[in-house]
């Protein structure tokens, strides 16, 4: 199988691997994610990355994630779900360079209710290369989680939450900003979640809470923030409960998010399992690169 490379394009940065059929010879990454770059700088960044991987021959990129969205190098249009999550063409760039051609896998979209993903469908068919009889419930812990139901091989539909960046905006940005801390107390955060499991809608004051505990020496900075997620977390398992209860419930993601909201399902009942993002990631990128070598040219 000849070389090629596959590249994760997100939003805050730019991963690529330099492949020998489904084993990476090498990684680098990059701060270039789409949201640094103007329109027309993706070809720039991309080779700033992996222009000395590629020789004479012409090598072929693979890509998924925000390098197919609207603000991207070219737009990939979405897929209605239910769908597999690599059945569709990809859209392939001629970039100026003649070394390479990149192939962009389009994310998915729902209709009703409206949502859209991209990068996360490749990590699913990452996940479905080894568990291909897969019926349940993946969740991908992020700035914007996702709770996808899959069945049969495919994504039946699918749930996004703003969490993570509504998590960044108030410790950043609002009042509650004057009162956190960089550390972090788990009984703070077990309490908040246990707090939105049995009253969702009392969210709004009990974030307010945070500021107003914290001026009467109630709560410290690292409990302060500790439970701000936990609210957060804590309401949004609240609300998307129907998704995923007493189902099969796998969570792709890496490091302290993936964990808490491992830690949060567990206070609500639901065990859960946990599958590495950049293995299935890389798996889905694998699987790409095989349906495009099967399809015609």
């Amino acid at each position: 199988m000849s070389p090629w490379i596959a590249v994760d394009w997100g939003t805050t940065a730019l991963r690529a691997w330099r492949m020998s059929g489904a084993v990476a010879q090498e990684c680098r990454s990059s701060a270039e994610g789409m949201g640094k770059l103007a329109p027309g700088a993706f070809e720039a960044a991309l080779l700033r990355l992996i222009g000395d991987w590629l020789g004479r021959e012409r090598t072929e990129v693979v890509a998924c994630g925000m390098v197919g969205a609207r603000q991207g190098w070219r737009e990939a249009a979405y897929r209605a779900v239910p769908a597999r999550p690599l059945d569709a063409p990809f859209l392939t760039v001629a970039p100026e360079d003649p070394r390479f051609r990149l192939h962009i896998v389009p994310g998915l979209s729902q209709a009703d209710p409206a949502d859209v993903m991209r990068g996360e469908e490749t990590q699913i068919a990452g996940f479905l290369a080894s568990v291909p009889d897969y019926d349940g419930v993946i969740g991908l812990p992020g700035t914007h989680m996702k709770w996808a139901r899959i069945a049969a091989g495919e994504v039946r539909s699918f749930q996004t939450c703003l969490t993570g960046e509504l998590f960044a905006l108030l410790a950043q940005h609002s009042v509650l900003r004057h009162g956190l801390g960089a550390g972090w107390e788990d009984a703070a955060f077990v309490a908040a979640v246990a707090e939105m499991q049995a009253a969702p809608d009392s969210l709004m004051a009990a974030l307010f809470s945070l500021r107003a505990g914290g001026l009467l020496g109630q709560l410290s900075p690292d409990a302060a923030r500790a439970r701000l997620s936990g609210l957060l977390i804590g309401a949004e398992l609240a609300a998307t409960r129907a998704l995923w209860q007493d189902q099969p419930v796998t969570l792709i993601g890496a490091g302290t998010l993936t964990g808490r909201y491992r830690q949060a399902l567990q206070l609500f009942g639901q065990a859960s399992s946990l599958t590495d993002a950049e293995a299935v990631t890389l798996a889905g990128l694998c699987a790409a690169y095989r349906k495009l070598q099967e399809s015609p040219r």
